[in-house]
């Protein structure tokens, strides 16, 4: 049985690269229109290009996110778009309307479509239609339970994917209205402003202006907010099913995210496809363990077990586990292009800071390929050589002294309990 394929997110260049370098067999970006996540990073054409460049010459695939629900206006630009991805020879759209998928298939007909999940596909007839339609990867909805993909897999011949990680809309198939109504910013245009997370109180027509817990807790109630979904202890269950990517949400998510979570599930398929589950399970606590470093809501199987009920959602508070800060990056070669920075011996090393820390700290590195490590800082520099006690500015370029060579594309975090 084959591997599936490991999806990541890339909301910038950076991320792409963080993912690539973490294991990642493949990644979904934005461009500057006609995508699901306006606020993120995205990529304007020749970021693009670079980006396709980057990916291809690694033996890799990119796929471009093209899922808004189209209005009429969005078509006047919409087939200079696709013309353009297909040019870039991207190695799929990802569509969700139905208007989009004819103008791809007459103006770029060597653009390869992946339907989105926001089509909500939950049954193999309506897969196997969208298959007739050109169609050659449906991404499953999130809805569908382990039996319910058991059971489809063998009626459907083309690509399958589903979601294995990441934050879970309260509305089916993402398709809310919430954010449009309140706000004005339209979720399926790529503006959501998340409204689910909000907190929530009652109010009755007669005493307006009074709002009544529904929940005896100060800060209201979060009747909307989902759990996080992680199906990394559940691997072991989707394997027989042979499902061809298995797709990791977050593009508006840190690099600390990005690295981790491609890092865990990299090494989980690896050794559940090649060692077998007895060697998974040994490593899962491990990787479990790895899963809690990164910014997250409390995880959740989704639907996989059933719809699911009322643990599945937060009704406290809105608010994201957090036990490490993510503090810096290694400063690879390419990012030290025009900058005074000298290559420097095991013992020195440059970083890009992303979050205040000091001397006398202690900061674990999180690598692509080995175990992490930890050490104190105990003397750092500025760009001109002055001595620092603490790295305050955003993105400023440090060097550190360290016991040991940090690698390329390493991230530096520190737990919570070690700030002083």
């Amino acid at each position: 049985m084959k591997k599936p394929e490991l999806l990541a997110p890339a909301g910038d260049m950076e991320k792409l690269k963080y993912a690539l370098a973490y294991g990642a067999d493949a990644v979904y970006m934005g461009g500057q229109a006609f995508g699901l996540r306006a606020y993120a990073g995205n990529f304007d054409w020749a970021e693009m290009e670079q980006a396709v460049n980057w990916t291809h010459d690694l033996g890799k695939k990119l796929y471009v996110t093209v899922n808004i629900f189209a209005h009429e206006p969005d078509f006047a630009e919409l087939p200079t778009y696709l013309k353009h991805l297909e040019e870039l020879k991207v190695d799929g759209a990802i569509v969700s309307d139905p208007g989009v998928i004819m103008m791809a298939k007459e103006v770029a007909p060597r653009l390869p479509l992946h339907l989105s999940t926001q089509a909500n596909n939950t049954n193999s007839y309506s897969v196997r239609f969208w298959m007739k339609q050109g169609i050659e990867r449906v991404v499953l909805a999130r809805e569908l339970t382990l039996q319910e993909m058991n059971d489809l897999r063998p009626k459907v011949d083309g690509g399958l994917e589903i979601f294995i990680h990441g934050a879970m809309c309260m509305s089916y198939s993402g398709r809310c209205l919430l954010s449009n109504y309140l706000t004005g910013r339209d979720a399926n245009r790529g503006e959501c402003t998340q409204p689910c997370r909000w907190g929530y109180a009652l109010v009755e027509e007669k005493r307006p202006g009074i709002a009544f817990p529904i929940e005896e807790d100060e800060r209201g109630t979060y009747v909307f907010n989902s759990h996080d979904l992680c199906l990394l202890p559940h691997l072991p269950l989707l394997k027989p099913i042979d499902i061809d990517s298995y797709k990791i949400e977050g593009r508006m998510k840190s690099v600390q995210y990005v690295a981790s979570t491609v890092k865990v599930y990299r090494e989980a398929i690896d050794t559940l496809w090649e060692q077998g589950e007895e060697a998974f399970q040994e490593k899962l606590p491990q990787w479990l363990e790895e899963m809690d470093k990164v910014s997250h809501r409390d995880y959740s199987p989704g639907f996989l077990f059933g719809k699911p009920g009322a643990s599945s959602h937060n009704l406290i508070s809105s608010h994201y586990v957090r036990d490490y800060d993510f503090v810096g990056v290694h400063l690879v070669e390419e990012k030290m292009e025009n900058q005074t920075l000298k290559i420097l011996d095991e013992n020195l090393s440059w970083v890009e800071q992303r979050n205040n820390f000091k001397v006398g700290e202690v900061l674990e590195v999180l690598t692509p390929q080995r175990e992490c490590w930890s050490f104190e800082v105990k003397e750092m520099w500025d760009i001109e050589g002055v001595p620092m006690e603490v790295a305050r500015h955003a993105q400023q370029k440090i060097k550190m002294s360290v016991p040991r060579k940090i690698l390329p594309y390493s991230i530096l975090r520190r737990a919570k309990s070690e700030k002083k």
